[in-house]
């Protein structure tokens, strides 16, 4: 036999139907907690199980994350490395950093920023 479930939520309180009213406020309290409370309702000819319980607000999804861009902008020298490097990306794109880094016998400053 399968069941039917159905959830429903009004401010913070559910109601989930739990099929027959056999050990309802057991089944109830098992399924959603110890403060829930199930009760019979009788007024469809079949005995049905309703579980109250509290519920909370299902959690929105995070913001999208914006994709990272790279870019290579200047060489890395002995005048301006890594520090000098990650201030010109910063001054360059919005939420910059930059690192030197070594590409055969050239350093390359490479920028890292939110497109």
């Amino acid at each position: 036999m399968s069941a039917l479930v159905m959830i429903e939520a009004q401010g913070n309180l559910c109601r989930d139907g739990l099929g027959t009213c056999e050990n309802c406020d057991q089944k109830c309290k098992t399924k959603h907690g110890p403060s829930s409370e199930g009760s019979c309702d009788r007024s469809v000819g079949v005995a049905l199980c309703t579980c109250l319980y509290q519920c909370t607000p299902p959690t929105p999804p995070p913001p999208p994350t914006r994709p990272t861009c790279n870019s290579g902008t200047t060489l890395c020298t002995e005048q301006c490395s890594d520090n000098c490097c990650d201030t010109n990306c910063a001054k360059l794109h919005d939420g910059g950093h930059g690192i030197c880094n070594s590409i055969g016998n050239t350093r390359l400053c490479l920028c890292q920023y939110p497109c």
